[in-house]
């Protein structure tokens, strides 16, 4: 875990050296401060002069302003090292959940993943902060200052010998104890974030329901479950605070005690005033030490569980890989199912699609009719190569899907889903998602082809008009016939529109099939609809029932031969005695 992270270090490893090397700078002088001034006051009690009072009160003056110089560049050093480690920790996440494919996805709830990417990094972030600066001054103070106490003060210095290791053991027990809580606080935290990602996107629809009640009652049950788990792991880590104190006053009042017998039993003959002032100096030295290492512990015990979350993103393979030499161009938008069958997960005992055969010519327009959970959507998600077939073999321009680039084979298959994404942008932004470098007489032309452009045009701003994030100010039907148009810029092979119309009335939808019809004959088009009107003029109409196609053939050759294809007709037009 520990590897997978340093690698986030990167064009920072120079700053996460530099801190620790002048950590150590600090340390050093700080910790001979304690001798010099225990030299000075044995200087003045023996009766020196002033000049080498004052050479001692320069050498401690320079040492003191070495000390904070070493101790600025280092915190300087730490803040750009962490900062520079966050960034790029963040960037490897995201870049890895950019090369997931549909079914890693899955895996991640989206709200877990956001999580990951913002909390459990900043987390994270302070423990390296924390680990290259202060976890390296505090157990370099310590052990220096026991051993400056062991020289100084002989016996004496046993009592941190006994008090260390009964903080240490103290502080391993909480630690036991609480990395199992908080790997629980951080699922909760995932459905909390859940909670509130659900309703802000399903703001419209609490509103027209009147459920702003209901939904308050539901964040705040789920937010009290969080309070109550970190109320349990902050009072099992609120034991390190006394446990820290009663070492820290046992060595108060021992090391005094101890001290001042020894003086006054040897006459101040093994053991003067300047050494005594010296000692209790480190003394104070080792157990703010000891207290900064519990504060270390604590940070790293709250970021432990952040750090695994985040590897466990980073160590996710993608299950979808390019072929050693993939195939680089689309030969047409012929599409080939071979005896396709494909589930969701290799352990299900169902397939969500079986036994498919099927050819479409390069060129043909298919409809896809079929009810919920027929499997319509899963069947175009194999073109695209959003899932691999879990037996046969889909073929797209007469070669399997799995030996194209993946990157090449997407942007031949345009898909247009029935819940749309716009982005924050004006319309011209958005369209260009489709072709980055497309020419404004580009995107007139597709927005035309998807009768987009007499309501862009309509609104003052045109194509310069403000598109809030998702799409929030433009009506559903014009959102999708957006994303027709943002679809058709990239010049596919295969358009594959999913239910992608459902929004628009019915003769803007035949004025989209019409201009599909007529401007782009040589592009492959996949229609899944509900509507019989939007596929019935198509050369090869699909009916999916159970993960199978059940049927296939032209809207007459249907009408004849397919009872539930004839039932959906004669539901959804007037013409049912007619067909009858």
């Amino acid at each position: 875990m520990l590897k997978k992270l340093m690698g986030s270090i990167r064009e920072n490893k120079l700053h996460t050296i530099l801190t620790p090397l002048f950590m150590v700078g600090e340390v050093g002088l700080e910790c001979t401060l304690p001798l010099i001034t225990g030299m000075l006051i044995n200087a003045i009690k023996a009766g020196t002069d002033m000049g080498l009072i004052l050479r001692y009160g320069a050498l401690l003056i320079l040492m003191a302003t070495g000390s904070m110089g070493c101790g600025i560049l280092s915190g300087w050093f730490a803040a750009s090292a962490g900062a520079g480690f966050a960034k790029n920790l963040r960037h490897d996440l995201f870049a890895k959940v950019q090369s997931f494919s549909f079914s890693n996805i899955d895996k991640f709830s989206t709200s877990s993943l956001v999580t990951r990417l913002t909390t459990d990094v900043t987390n994270v972030q302070m423990a390296f902060m924390m680990i290259i600066r202060t976890a390296v001054r505090s157990p370099l103070m310590l052990v220096f200052a026991i051993v400056m106490s062991i020289r100084m003060g002989g016996s004496i210095a046993l009592v941190f010998l006994v008090t260390v290791p009964i903080l240490g053991f103290g502080l391993l027990f909480i630690a036991k104890k609480a990395m199992p809580m908080f790997k629980a606080v951080f699922k909760k935290y995932d459905k909390l974030n859940n909670s509130v990602q659900e309703n802000v996107k399903g703001m419209r629809v609490v509103k027209s329901f009147v459920r702003e009640d209901y939904e308050q009652k539901k964040f705040g049950e789920a937010s009290e479950d969080v309070r109550n788990d970190f109320t349990r792991v902050e009072k099992l880590l609120a034991i390190n605070n006394p446990l820290m104190l009663l070492a820290m006053y046992i060595c108060m009042i021992l090391i005094p005690l101890l001290t001042a017998r020894a003086i006054i039993a040897s006459g101040g003959t093994t053991m003067d005033v300047g050494a005594l002032s010296t000692l209790i100096t480190y003394s104070m030295q080792i157990l703010m030490s000891l207290m900064m290492v519990s504060m270390i512990f604590v940070m790293i015990t709250i970021s432990g569980e952040a750090a695994r979350r985040i590897v466990e993103v980073l160590d996710t393979e993608p299950t979808l890989h390019n072929p050693a030499d993939p195939v680089t161009e689309v030969k047409d938008g012929s599409i080939d199912f071979e005896n396709v069958s494909f589930k969701y997960n290799p352990s299900a005992e169902v397939y969500a699609l079986a036994d498919v055969n099927l050819h479409i010519p390069s060129g043909a327009t298919v409809g896809i009719l079929g009810g919920t959970g027929s499997a319509k959507t899963t069947l175009i998600q194999l073109i695209s190569r959003l899932y691999d077939v879990s037996e046969g073999r889909v073929k797209v321009g007469g070669v399997d899907v799995k030996d194209y680039d993946m990157e090449v084979l997407r942007n031949k298959v345009a898909v247009v889903l029935q819940k749309n994404v716009l982005f924050s942008g004006t319309v011209a932004e958005n369209l260009r998602w489709g072709d980055p470098n497309a020419t404004d007489e580009e995107l007139v032309r597709a927005c035309k082809q998807a009768q987009a452009h007499d309501f862009i045009t309509a609104h003052p701003e045109g194509y310069n008009r403000f598109i809030e994030q998702g799409g929030a100010n433009v009506s559903g039907g014009q959102k999708q016939r957006l994303c027709i148009a943002r679809a058709l810029l990239k010049k596919p092979k295969i358009l594959i529109l999913d239910d992608s119309t459902s929004a628009v009335d019915t003769q803007t939808d035949a004025l989209i099939r019409k201009a599909f019809r007529e401007e782009l004959p040589d592009i492959t088009k996949i229609i899944i609809a509900q509507r019989v009107a939007s596929v019935q003029d198509a050369d090869l109409i699909l009916v999916m029932e159970n993960g199978r196609v059940a049927a296939q053939g032209t809207h007459e050759e249907l009408l004849a031969s397919n009872e539930i294809y004839r039932e959906v007709y004669t539901s959804q037009t007037k013409g049912g005695e007619d067909v009858a």
